[in-house]
């Protein structure tokens, strides 16, 4: 049995994966809230950025902390199309997820359904990303750990989606995000722990690439999409904003007449009162004698 070790770097894969965990579901929540507050095109749209980014976020979190996981006696190799998969079906599931709950009219049923697909989805990005590892020996899982593993993906989500359907301030998404980041990172290490390898020591090269070679590069570059996709997020106006900016505008009323024509007396209703007052008609301009 191969001795496995879940942090070969110490506190640094675990903090780092945590805190992806934590950007990935902060900006998830924040478009779900945002495409609740819209339709149309709009709602589509929000809802989509939702599900890449808590998808890529989760993906991040996994295989950054995948970064520290070793076996003793084997390199670790992965499977590149196997990964990739593992990417695209999480953000495919957490979509139909999503897309439940901005859709659907029955928001108890849409939660309930939402939590257990996009849960299914963390869970599924998961175990699919463990089969795309390849190492020396076979490993075998604990099937209670795993169904552990698994429940916690479901509450997690559903927790997460709950928080979008109730939650509208910044400083509560955050916190909500903070939750989320912290039970998907406990889904994340209860599924490893029930992990165990039987080693079959091997001379032969292992196929696939190594974590440097392509997780590492991936990991970064979902980072940025995360960075940058909340950048957007955080300078896009609310719908509250846009609809206190209208209102702002409404209650500006009209621009000041022309200050020339305001001196000569000329404004839009100059013309009505003057042949009110003075007995001028917009028609005739002869004088009106007195009967």
């Amino acid at each position: 049995m191969g001795h496995l070790d879940h942090a070969t770097f110490g506190w640094l894969t675990p903090a780092l994966s945590y805190v992806m965990a934590c950007i990935g579901a902060a900006l998830g929540l924040s478009c779900t809230v945002r495409a609740l507050d819209t339709t149309g095109r709009s709602r589509r749209n929000w809802l989509i950025t939702a599900a890449s980014a808590i998808g890529s976020g989760i993906w991040t979190m996994h295989f950054i902390a995948m970064l520290g996981f070793g076996v003793s006696g084997s390199d670790i190799r992965y499977n590149v199309p196997l990964t990739l998969l593992s990417l695209l079906g999480a953000m495919v599931v957490v979509g139909g997820g999503v897309f439940a709950v901005g859709y659907s009219r029955d928001r108890t049923r849409a939660l309930l359904l939402g939590g257990l697909a996009t849960g299914l989805g963390v869970a599924s990005m998961h175990y699919l990303g463990m089969a795309a590892l390849r190492l020396h020996g076979t490993i075998h899982y604990d099937p209670l750990r795993v169904a552990l593993s698994v429940a916690i993906a479901v509450a997690a989500a559903t927790a997460a989606l709950w928080a979008a359907l109730n939650i509208k301030s910044s400083r509560a998404v955050a916190l909500a995000s903070l939750v989320m980041g912290a039970a998907v990172s406990s889904m994340h290490y209860t599924g490893m722990f029930a992990v165990s390898v039987q080693v079959a020591p091997s001379g032969d090269e292992l196929p696939g690439a190594t974590t440097m070679q392509f997780i590492f590069p991936l990991a970064v570059g979902l980072g940025s999409y995360l960075f940058l996709t909340s950048a957007f997020v955080a300078l896009s106006p609310t719908a509250r904003e846009r609809a206190a900016y209208v209102y702002a505008e409404r209650a500006a009323g009209p621009a000041d007449p022309d200050p020339a024509a305001a001196a000569q007396g000329f404004t839009g209703r100059g013309p009505a009162l003057r042949s009110r007052r003075g007995g001028v008609n917009d028609h005739d301009t002869s004088p009106v004698t007195a009967p």
